[in-house]
């Protein structure tokens, strides 16, 4: 077989297992001889297991064997490594925020982490950060500052610069990030990579140890605007509103901030005038000068205002204790939220909603904004002389979106002529995500001409992008027995594009039985006056369009019915027919299917 392209994107991988050139255990040991060899180690914090890695690479081979079609359907993301930014838990793995004293070790992966592995992904391993996400420039970490990717003089970009890194480098197809004031946006413009931003609240962020609870973003790193909505869409699921995918109108609106030369170095704004250019020749836009004082202004709340007491919220006694363990930069910046009062976060909160309106009006004469993603680019020296003057700076651009609930997407552009990366930023209403990836999904052949450090030409995606599963009706699911995540039945929910929301338990009113006869093994949930117990369930959410098809699967004795979860909430799931329970062995005790298989398969 062919050897692995030193990029790996998530399209040419799946289209590779679709025609056989590669094989999982292939591309899994050459992920693995890539990490070993690689020239920065301080791009990750912990790695996976290499026999976890294999063992699951030789479970996706087995359902390639019974048909690529099938086994794609059933696992979209088959075989496609991932990284995970070090503060979004992966079970088994440490959870450090780039802090080893404050690590700790979850019993289950985040929500996006979940999602992603029941579509077949790969997760390779943890990456480096700045400290507890708290910087832009990916210098603020123990484990060691993340170098640039194609000049180690200058820094990756922070505070996901681990993902943003490995992902540059080929040793894996996509990286998750968390993106609170740019985090996710700042490295892919450091590193020639595609950011994608969604709308806050888009994104379960369970899971994933906070910077800002109110304001973080998980967020996605890869090579192509398709890759990163591909990925994106295995775990949207936010009950967020959609815009249409407009305006169809000619030309596109396109703000651009007023008197921008001044605020960028010359191989910035010499970089940003090209996209430009570019732009208004082929994609037929007309620009729209804006001026950006309020959006600044937003900006300005988010560290020298009250919010910046959510990060000591987040960290509590922590601070407290560990200060000395903490990189100084990032004590500093948290301790800040003592000098703030209740009195001052009402006020912040009436000054913010102040500004969205001025913000708004802004982009009431525009279809969206359109910034570079960094003013500059800095060398790691110069960031070790003015660490917090050279942060802020680096954040002009994406402090605000998040303040103000908006999506961004941060796309390659042309090179400097320093010849280091540079990138656009497009910054869209909330619920703006489709419209701003399709438009750069468009734009793409006019900006981006290099994947990561290699020099082959990014590979062009002629189909528009499909809306996000979650922005059409859909059903949620309780999931009881066989179609549980990793057991045999889940592909038929998989393949009908359903997304696991959460684990969680029945109210204390049911009985559940192991069903003799069936194949593959499935149990029986009924629900009883008295002497219930509350059994572990999945809640899954299922476009509504699938759901006939996927009823039409349940055989007798099961059936779809309401199921009560703890808490009270009612909602449809498996339910099995009580007179079938008569002959089945009552399997409550185990207090779920999972951890019945568990018990049978110790005996």
């Amino acid at each position: 077989m062919p050897a692995m392209p030193q990029v790996l994107t998530v399209e040419g991988l799946l289209e590779a297992y679709r025609s056989g050139v590669q094989r999982p255990e292939q591309v899994v040991e050459a992920v693995l001889a890539r990490i070993a060899a690689a020239v920065d180690p301080a791009m990750w914090i912990c790695t996976a297991p290499a026999e976890r890695l294999r063992a699951r690479a030789a479970e996706l081979a087995a359902a390639l064997r019974d048909g690529p079609d099938r086994a794609l359907e059933r696992f979209p993301l088959l075989g496609v490594p991932f990284a995970v930014k070090d503060n979004i838990d992966v079970a088994g793995l440490p959870t450090t925020a780039a802090c080893p004293a404050f690590s700790y070790m979850p019993r289950r992966s985040a929500a996006a982490v979940e999602s992603l592995e029941a579509a077949g992904a790969l997760m390779v391993g943890k990456t480096n950060l700045d400290q507890f996400a708290t910087g832009l420039v990916g210098t603020r970490s123990p484990y060691g500052e993340v170098s640039n990717p194609f000049d180690a003089r200058y820094i990756s970009g922070g505070s996901s610069s681990g993902s943003a890194a490995v992902t540059a480098r080929g040793l894996v197809a996509f990286a998750l990030g968390t993106d609170t004031a740019g985090s996710g946006r700042i490295p892919a413009g450091c590193c020639n990579l595609v950011g994608l931003k969604p709308t806050p609240g888009l994104v379960s962020n369970e899971g994933v140890f906070p910077a800002c609870r109110s304001l973080d973003c998980v967020s996605v790193f890869a090579h192509t605007v398709a890759d990163a909505w591909r990925v994106l869409g295995r775990f949207a699921y936010g009950a967020q509103p959609v815009l249409p995918l407009g305006p169809d109108h000619q030309p596109l609106v396109v703000g651009v901030p007023i008197e921008l030369k001044k605020e960028l170095d010359a191989a910035a704004w010499q970089a940003f005038s090209l996209a430009l250019s570019r732009l208004g020749e082929r994609a037929g836009i007309r620009v729209e000068m804006i001026d950006m004082t309020p959006f600044h202004e937003v900006s300005a709340l988010l560290y020298e205002g009250p919010w910046v007491a959510e990060r000591r919220v987040a960290l509590g006694s922590f601070l407290d204790e560990h200060r000395a363990s903490m990189d100084r930069h990032v004590a500093a910046i948290i301790g800040r939220a003592d000098c703030f009062s209740a009195a001052d976060a009402f006020r912040g909160q009436y000054r913010l909603a102040e500004l969205q309106a001025q913000c708004q009006a802004q982009f009431d004469k525009i279809d969206l904004l359109l910034v570079p993603t960094m003013p500059a680019f800095y060398t790691r020296e110069q960031i070790a002389r003015s660490p917090i003057e050279c942060n802020t700076h680096l954040g002009r651009y994406t402090n605000f979106v998040n303040l103000l609930r908006l999506c961004a997407l941060a796309v390659p552009g042309p090179f400097r002529g320093d010849g280091l990366p540079a990138g656009v930023t497009l910054i869209g209403p909330s619920g703006a995500d489709h419209r701003l990836a399709e438009l750069a999904r468009r734009w793409e052949p006019l900006l981006h001409t290099r994947l990561g450090t290699g020099t082959l030409e990014p590979p062009r995606r002629t189909t528009p992008l499909p809306p996000l599963p979650g922005s059409e009706p859909t059903v949620r699911l309780v999931v009881v027995g066989a179609h549980l995540s990793g057991l045999p039945l889940n592909w038929q929910l998989v393949e009908r594009n359903a997304r696991l929301l959460e684990t969680t338990r029945t109210a204390p009113e049911y009985r559940l039985f192991a069903l003799p006869g069936t194949t593959p093994p499935k149990p029986g949930l009924v629900r009883v006056a008295s002497g219930g117990a509350a059994i572990e369930v999945e809640v899954w959410e299922l476009p509504a369009r699938h759901f006939g098809s996927f009823v039409a699967l349940i055989p007798a004795p099961l059936a779809i019915g309401t199921v009560v979860l703890e808490g009270g909430r009612e909602l449809k799931g498996f339910i099995c027919e009580g007179l079938a329970a008569s002959s089945a062995q009552d399997i409550s005790a185990s207090g779920g299917w999972r951890n019945y298989l568990r018990t049978q398969a110790l005996a």
